[in-house]
């Protein structure tokens, strides 16, 4: 479906769909994913905006490069934008992937005409206890080991351990997930982390003049699925919850969740 191949901008890998002359949708994954993570929306989305699909460095096709932090992640996001001469764009981020989105809307209000958070959590208190198998792959001292070793099984399990209904992991991006080393992810979770805890997702929202849209699935066992309604606090905000989804609404739920963004990139409602 892509019109033109994948290449690199700014150290980041960055794939196109749709009609170039369409106005542009950026998506942004979260942490320990990649482009790929996108691609049971790609079809709808593609078919009405040119979608513009990155990997976050370190992840999927785009080398490491430290640091990780998300505002310097924003930054180098913004420097790929300009390089393809986008804006104003809409934005979609996933989980972490709208922490990105976030900080790029408050770095760059002129890049960023409007905003779309999926499963993305307000605040480090909404964090629930995380499932067994992340855990274990995530932290030492078994993290490590078991990180040199994931089968693809093992991979597929680490996406469906948040997911609530059954989903059919994408092949190209479990390909993705095991490219991706461990110490950059423990990084990037780190700093994740340390940018929610500055100040709540809400509270930067808050501040800026910008249409948003905030998807969460009603069975996240990633976040507080109730935690969704601390966005109500945002002006300018709606807030979705997708009975029976978990934490990837994009493979769980792809028709609703494409919908949302549909009718949200139209009218920013």
């Amino acid at each position: 479906m892509a019109i033109y191949d994948g290449k690199h901008v700014h150290g980041m890998h960055v794939v196109h769909d749709g009609p170039r002359e369409a106005p542009p949708l950026v998506l942004i994954h979260g942490s320990g994913a990649s482009g790929s993570s996108w691609g049971p929306v790609m079809s709808a989305l593609a078919s009405r905006y040119h979608v513009i699909r990155v990997d976050l460095p370190g992840h999927g096709q785009s080398p490491p490069a430290p640091p990780y932090d998300v505002p310097e992640q924003a930054a180098r996001l913004a420097e790929a934008l300009d390089g393809l001469g986008l804006r104003p764009v809409t934005v979609a981020g996933h989980s972490s992937g709208g922490y990105i989105a976030t900080a790029l809307a408050e770095q760059r209000p002129d890049l960023v005409g409007s905003l779309a958070l999926i499963s993305s959590g307000p605040s480090p208190d909404a964090l629930l206890p995380q499932p067994v198998l992340l855990r274990v792959l995530i932290d030492p001292p078994l993290g490590p080991l078991l990180w040199r070793v994931r089968s693809d099984a093992m991979l597929r399990r680490g996406v469906t351990a948040v997911c609530n209904r059954p989903v059919d992991v994408p092949d190209d991006l479990v390909a993705d997930v095991r490219g991706i080393g461990y110490r950059t992810f423990r990084t990037v979770l780190r700093h994740n982390a340390a940018y929610i805890a500055e100040r709540s997702v809400p509270a930067r929202l808050t501040a800026l003049d910008v249409p948003v849209l905030v998807i969460f699935g009603a069975a996240d066992p990633r976040w507080d699925p109730s935690s969704a309604h601390h966005y109500d606090t945002v002006p300018n905000a709606r807030v979705e919850q997708l009975p029976d989804v978990g934490h990837f609404p994009m493979l769980e739920a792809p028709e609703a969740t494409s919908e949302l963004l549909l009718r949200f990139a139209a009218t920013g409602r």
